[in-house]
């Protein structure tokens, strides 16, 4: 091979877009991942969690495999509206090796408000996948007392339901609501 044509191969590889890497590999992962769901595109969506990923949800009782979480959110996709999430803030770092990601973002949603998200994707091969995603609404410390109160008191509420055992529409049921929730009337 010729210098001249040396010269030029190297300059070819020189030119090639390097694929992606670092922070900013790990942020266009979440950010298709973001745009799969509001484009309700289930498979691309679901096609950036590992295997054996976890997604916890807003709830306290939302734990869920990926498996789980996609039989929740299917009928969601399938109708063509899943949720929108826009990262407004993000922190990533890695491991030693940066083999392993792990992120906080503050998410700009129109259902749930201002929200964050932090989780872990792993490196496999050239790609990075989903490996943990915990979503949740951050409250401000200033009314943490009153939101702590109301969180106590539904579940003391949903522990009334579970010990009654009637189902949620039942008559017993939404009569014993209004009672609870009844003005109370003068003597």
């Amino acid at each position: 091979m010729s210098l001249a044509h040396s010269l030029l191969l190297f300059v070819g590889l020189a030119a090639a877009p390097a694929a992606p890497s670092g922070e900013a590999a790990v942020a266009a992962v979440l950010d298709d991942w973001h745009a799969a769901a509001a484009a309700a595109d289930e498979s691309r969506y679901f096609g950036h969690f590992a295997a054996d990923a976890v997604f916890l949800g807003t709830d306290a009782t939302e734990r869920w495999t990926v498996a789980e979480f996609r039989r929740y959110a299917h009928p969601y996709f399938a109708k063509g509206k899943a949720w929108t999430f826009k990262a407004v803030e993000r922190h990533v770092a890695f491991s030693p090796d940066r083999s392993v990601a792990w992120f906080d973002e503050l998410l700009d949603t129109p259902n749930l408000g201002p929200a964050r998200g932090s989780g872990v994707l792993l490196r496999a091969g050239d790609a990075w996948k989903i490996a943990h995603y915990d979503l949740s609404v951050p409250i401000p410390n200033a009314l943490m007392k009153e939101i702590k109160q109301r969180i106590e008191e539904h579940g003391r509420a949903e522990a009334r339901r579970a010990s009654l055992k009637l189902p949620e529409d039942s008559p017993r049921r939404r009569a014993a609501s209004l009672r609870r929730h009844a003005p109370a009337v003068p003597r």
